[in-house]
């Protein structure tokens, strides 16, 4: 069972997030891994996090990555999906091995001994995914081979109510955090996302779910909440507004698309039945020289 968070320093180069915040804690962390891959790790100095500060690439920034044993991971809390995570995946481990290896003689006839990867993100998102699933960066490439040269696989594991509860059940502070932010999201349905947010810590706090994390932290828990909500919100009200762009401009296409058919057709009819260039133009009240490109095109 994980233990409570214990205050956490905040990355000020980039907004934390609660995840982060909690999931930074050595000990948390280590539960978190144990659930996931099923060993029985017990002390938490074996574990050595190493998140880069600064990895961050158009606005993209990993949320943890850590070593333990012989594997590196790097985990990710995402509320919104995205088939573009192996992706984003590449860059950030391509970014740990470079750190690791600073000081490695890359051109030597040495192998360098890497740690293994492991790609996990958490997903509670508002979109319904499975509760269990790979995503591949072959997936996003223009053509699909059997045996790609290079490929990233990462798991997106369902954290919502209702998926992988046996995983909260092995990390309580998991099945906490997934509490937490189902309760933010519920709650902002019925009220502003500020009072969504203080509420949700003080119901929290009195239930005993993520109580030592948000009593030491509520301030900034608060803020980085309505932040991660709002941000959320945004993204996907953006995602709405250009599906609506995009099928307002596809269903006038199709009509122009289908107009053009149309003439055409009646085109088509027409010199069938010997009408002259002239004669169709003035019948469809079409320039002469429109009927001309149409009947070029038909040919």
């Amino acid at each position: 069972m994980c233990v409570n968070a214990t205050q956490t320093p905040v990355n000020r180069s980039f907004k934390a997030r609660i995840f982060e915040m909690i999931f930074s804690n050595k000990e948390e962390l280590l539960s978190l891994y144990n659930a996931v891959n099923g060993t029985d790790y017990k002390n938490s100095d074996e574990l050595e996090i190493n998140t880069l500060e600064n990895a961050i690439y158009m606005a993209m920034h990993n949320d943890i990555s850590f070593v333990i044993g012989f594997y590196v991971s790097l985990y990710e809390h995402q509320s919104t999906y995205s088939p573009n995570l192996p992706l984003r995946y590449l860059l950030y481990i391509s970014d740990v091995y470079s750190a690791m290896t600073k000081n490695m003689n890359l051109y030597g006839e040495t192998a360098v001994a890497l740690p293994a990867p492991r790609f996990i993100i958490f997903y509670n998102g508002a979109k319904k995914r499975p509760e269990r699933e790979e995503l591949q960066l072959s997936a996003l490439y223009k053509v699909k081979e059997e045996n790609p040269s290079l490929e990233l696989r990462a798991t997106l594991l369902n954290i919502n109510p209702g998926f992988n509860d046996e995983l909260k059940r092995m990390c309580k502070t998991l099945g906490d955090y997934a509490e937490y932010t189902a309760r933010i999201r519920q709650y902002a349905q019925e009220m502003p996302i500020e009072l969504a947010v203080e509420h949700a810590i003080t119901e929290c706090i009195k239930e005993g779910i993520l109580a030592e994390f948000l009593s030491r932290q509520r301030a900034e828990a608060k803020s980085v909440s309505i932040y991660e909500y709002d941000e959320e919100k945004h993204l996907r009200m953006e995602r709405e507004e250009n599906y609506e762009k995009g099928y307002k401009l596809g269903e006038e296409a199709g009509y122009k698309l289908g107009a053009q058919q149309k003439v055409m057709d009646q085109v088509k009819k027409k010199l069938a039945r010997g009408a002259s260039v002239d004669e169709i133009a003035s019948a469809l009240e079409e320039e002469p020289e429109t009927i001309k490109e149409i009947m070029d095109a038909l040919k």
